[in-house]
């Protein structure tokens, strides 16, 4: 592995295409120098120019140079692009499929290492004899790649054939099985309806017993839940009667003593009274005289 990440071979490639990239740089720069040096040699003739015949000089120097520029990075381009064509077109013949990363292409670090390794490379390949700069031309990958894919090939085809006669085989299999599951479930189906037949009779008085059982149930519960609810209810009612009974009472002997206390005080008790008295001692009296008429026995 080497500076960029690649083997030995890749990088000689990447070296070559950064040779042509250089090359093609250096024109460019010419050609934008010859812009420069032809504005200086057709139109600085005179030793005093006015604002506007600078700004039309610069103005059409600027025009120039935007399409020398603009036509050397289209150029750029198209030939990154063609690059690109022909490595997928290498990787397609062994049926690859290449991915990129485009956001990795304004990765400054990437960028600096790429730089370093084009300075350094341009710095080794100055102190090198010439006849070392001259690099084999590489072998056209469809030649000897195509001899290993058509075993490639052939080798599948073989095990595609043994796969379809295996296939063939499972398939005949398969059938015979389908057959005889056919027959089978036929045979179950007959002997379902025969059996359903009997138990439907069965199962509809299963049925109508269930349900009424069911109901009965219900009803029965509920009549439970109502006599419970009724004998709770009656039983708090008893407990509350019961309690108010003796509260009454309670009050009603409270007011009883209070009336008759009461009663006692009054004035017109105390005359009846007296008048109970007196009269007492006037019967006790009449019966004393009347005791002395009366004949002895």
């Amino acid at each position: 592995m080497a500076e960029l990440g690649l083997n030995e071979h890749h990088q000689n490639e990447v070296i070559n295409y950064m040779r042509f990239a250089r090359f093609k740089r250096g024109l460019c720069l010419k050609t934008v120098d010859s812009c420069f040096q032809n504005l200086k040699d057709s139109r600085l003739v005179e030793e005093t120019f006015t604002v506007d015949e600078v700004t039309d000089m610069l103005d059409g120097l600027q025009t120039v140079v935007h399409s020398e520029v603009e036509s050397e990075l289209i150029n750029t381009t198209y030939t990154n692009v063609l690059v690109l064509r022909q490595i997928f077109s290498q990787a397609e013949k062994w049926y690859l499929k290449l991915q990129t990363d485009v956001s990795e292409l304004e990765n400054r670090e990437l960028l600096e290492q790429v730089a370093e390794f084009e300075k350094s490379e341009c710095t080794s390949s100055n102190k090198k004899p010439s006849t070392d700069l001259i690099k084999p031309k590489l072998a056209p990958l469809n030649e000897g790649g195509s001899e290993l894919l058509n075993k490639t090939v052939a080798s599948l085809q073989e095990e595609n054939e043994k796969l379809k006669n295996r296939l063939k085989t499972i398939e005949t299999q398969a059938t015979a099985a389908l057959d005889e599951k056919t027959k089978l479930e036929k045979l179950l189906k007959d002997l379902q309806m025969i059996q359903g037949d009997q138990k439907t009779n069965a199962n509809q008085d299963i049925a109508e017993l269930e349900n009424k059982v069911a109901a009965l149930k219900c009803q029965f519960e509920k009549t439970l839940n109502d006599s419970t609810a009724n004998q709770k209810f009656l039983e708090e009612d008893l407990v509350t009667t019961k309690h108010d009974l003796l509260k009454v009472r309670d009050q009603l002997s409270t007011a009883e003593k209070e009336l008759e206390k009461k009663f006692q005080q009054t004035a017109a008790y105390r005359n009846m009274k007296e008048i109970l008295t007196k009269k007492n001692e006037q019967i006790k009296d009449l019966r004393r005289k009347l005791s002395k008429y009366e004949p002895d026995d």
